[in-house]
């Protein structure tokens, strides 16, 4: 892929396990990395849960190749924020990795 597709700024964090002094876990989220991104809303789901109208859109967002990556992640673009679903690096090449991310609301 050049990189004329990736042509949106995205910010990948992740949130390392802590506790406070009383003892409650905290989750302060952290840049990992910074990197131009190709992002793709393939699919969006609207399902009735509980009598309530639930929605779900699903992103595919590829960056160049990492291997530092973990599905526990999350990547804020603008003001959306996705949370990372599963991590598919390009084993073979070594050119991308796609993140399946979830949008969330």
């Amino acid at each position: 892929m050049g990189a004329g597709q990736r042509r949106y700024l995205i910010t990948v964090q992740a949130a390392p396990a802590g506790s406070d002094e009383n003892g409650d876990l905290i989750r302060e989220w952290r840049e990992v990395c910074k990197e131009y991104a190709d992002i793709r809303l393939p699919s969006g789901l609207e399902a009735i849960r509980a009598d309530a109208v639930v929605s779900s859109v699903r992103a595919s967002i590829r960056i160049p190749y990492r291997s530092d990556l973990t599905a526990d992640m999350r990547v804020v673009h603008g003001t959306a924020f996705y949370n990372v679903k599963a991590v598919l690096p390009d084993m073979a090449h070594r050119k991308h990795t796609d993140l399946i991310c979830e949008l969330i609301k």
